[in-house]
């Protein structure tokens, strides 16, 4: 009995995710209605929380799935909770994807939650558990963009459509970097049960820097610009032009907004 109680504590939703939840309705209310003095700081807030709870869907996914594919020490670890002070890298799974989306607009992916790998039987669960994290970041790309290709924006106010446009662009951009096979990703850990012991020995040393290495990448001029053209025709299949990502994170970016989508919104 008392492990069972044990096992309820370490899945109780965390009361730091409820209060996340609650920045991003009040702030999502306050977008949709104008309530907010200087809409940007709504926008701001509202798409920082809405991020940080994808973030941390997107750990609880890897979890969940470690927890069912046998590693069960994943609730003691406080994984289970929602709780963005619980990841192993708090650093890397939270604090630095919120730097990336105010720097650059990107959707940077975080830290991984520690996996004990050793209690996971077939290949086919190490790469579920991989891929749990960016197909969480998926769905809520699909829910985010689901009023443009459903065309039910009517009577969705410019600056909450504008917002919902950005996050949709941080979501899509996460769940693509997300999938990458380079070590330290999730696209990688979905081919590496598939690789050789020797492929895997040459490869470990530069995990540690693989998402050192898709920042710097995405500095790179060119790869930026194919990339950004890569997201822009996802989004636009989905409904979503550039003008209104671009409205959305020159909202987002409050401090320094420019004139062009209060001209054109």
């Amino acid at each position: 009995m008392t492990t069972t109680a044990a096992r309820n504590s370490d899945r109780r939703i965390s009361p730091v995710f409820v209060g996340i939840l609650a920045v991003t309705a009040v702030t999502g209310w306050a977008t949709w209605t104008g309530f907010a003095e200087q809409p940007g700081v709504a926008v701001f807030l509202f798409v920082t929380a809405a991020w940080i709870v994808s973030l941390c869907l997107h750990e609880y996914a890897h979890a969940r799935t470690a927890l069912h594919s046998g590693d069960i020490t994943v609730g003691s670890k406080g994984y289970l909770s929602l709780n963005p002070l619980a990841y192993t890298h708090a650093l890397l799974s939270i604090v630095l994807p919120v730097l990336f989306v105010i720097m650059g607009g990107i959707g940077l992916p975080g830290g991984a939650v520690f996996i004990e790998r050793g209690r996971i039987r077939g290949r086919w669960k190490h790469s579920l558990i991989s891929a749990a994290g960016p197909l969480t970041n998926v769905l809520f790309a699909i829910v985010c963009t689901a009023p443009f290709w459903l065309d039910a924006l009517d009577g969705v106010p410019t600056d909450f459509r504008f917002a919902l446009a950005f996050l949709a662009l941080l979501q899509v951009t996460a769940a693509l970097l997300n999938f990458l096979p380079i070590p330290g990703l999730d696209g990688y850990g979905i081919i590496e049960p598939w690789l050789s012991y020797k492929i895997k020995r040459q490869v470990e040393p530069f995990a540690p820097f693989g998402l050192l290495f898709v920042f710097v990448l995405l500095w790179w001029p060119a790869v930026n610009h194919v990339f950004f053209d890569v997201i822009d025709s996802i989004l636009a299949s989905l409904g979503i032009s550039d003008r209104q990502t671009y409205c959305g994170q020159d909202l987002y970016r409050f401090w320094q907004t420019s004139d062009y989508c209060s001209v054109n919104g």
